[in-house]
């Protein structure tokens, strides 16, 4: 099987940025898990991580916003943002683009997917490299799902990538790593920038380690805004990462909300056994 790590994390750039505001305990808690999370997918000695991430109108916007794309670049540059303010250093990323083009041929046989030579990290991409892969010594290959802007991709839509991305990494003959970033609940750039709904977030994460589809899908646009802001809409990296690692379940190694990074610091897992 060529899908060796399936997992998922926070990005937000509160972790970086903020890190000292969150209550010792809690920061601990956070640090040990990326930490297991770090040991886990090097002890899965993939040739290329694969993440799955929302971007923050960095690449896209308005004038062209893809469902989904994937990157397929010989190196990315990041953070975009100001790196003294998110704390971490610039640096490039490498990529992996015959492997990305060779994954993306695949793909392309069930979903319809976006590609680009050239991609700025965000945070969303930056926060979980620079916490799990701080030597900078894995390729990466990016995958976007659009959770910024009306129409959004449907959970079943992501779903299918999903399940597109295991069918690509069970055909190719390289050990691939995939993880998926972002939220949960969270109102970024809002007055209720800082809230955060717990009850909300591990409901779904209790959904998202059984890995039961169904329940996975049951989720309206308009029931995730009321109750996990318009930052609840990156569930759809999640659920994409759930669908690729089908037949697993999950392990939730890592759940604190923390309000002064503004959102639910998440780690988990699934069983790859």
């Amino acid at each position: 099987m060529s899908l060796v790590f399936a997992g998922v994390c926070s990005h937000g750039p509160g972790i970086t940025a903020r890190s000292e505001r969150a209550a010792p305990e809690s920061k601990l808690k956070i640090d040990a898990a990326y930490a297991r999370m770090r040991e886990a997918i090097r002890a899965a000695r993939p040739d290329a991580l694969l993440v799955v991430s929302a971007e923050h109108f960095a690449n896209f916007f308005m004038n062209n916003m893809p469902s989904f794309a994937v990157g397929m670049a010989d190196y990315y540059d990041g953070p975009i943002e100001d790196p003294e303010w998110l704390r971490i250093p610039r640096r490039r990323v490498p990529g992996a683009k015959a492997l990305a083009r060779e994954l993306l041929a695949t793909m392309m046989q069930d979903v319809d997917v976006a590609f680009c030579e050239e991609w700025k990290f965000d945070h969303g991409m930056m926060v979980p490299l620079h916490l799990l892969l701080p030597d900078n010594d894995l390729p990466v290959i990016p995958v976007n799902i659009n959770c910024q802007a009306a129409p959004l991709p449907p959970l079943a839509r992501v779903h299918a990538l999903g399940q597109a991305i295991r069918k690509a990494c069970d055909a190719s003959d390289k050990r691939i790593a995939v993880l998926g970033t972002g939220g949960i609940s969270h109102w970024p750039c809002t007055p209720d920038s800082g809230r955060i709904n717990a009850d909300w977030d591990r409901e779904f994460l209790a959904r998202w380690a059984r890995n039961e589809r169904s329940a996975l899908l049951d989720y309206t646009d308009a029931d995730t805004y009321r109750d996990g802001g318009q930052g609840g809409f990156e569930i759809r990296t999640y659920i994409a990462v759930a669908a690729a690692a089908a037949e697993c379940q999950g392990e939730i190694w890592c759940y604190e909300p923390v309000p002064a990074f503004a959102c639910g610091c998440t780690v988990a897992a699934m069983s790859m056994a």
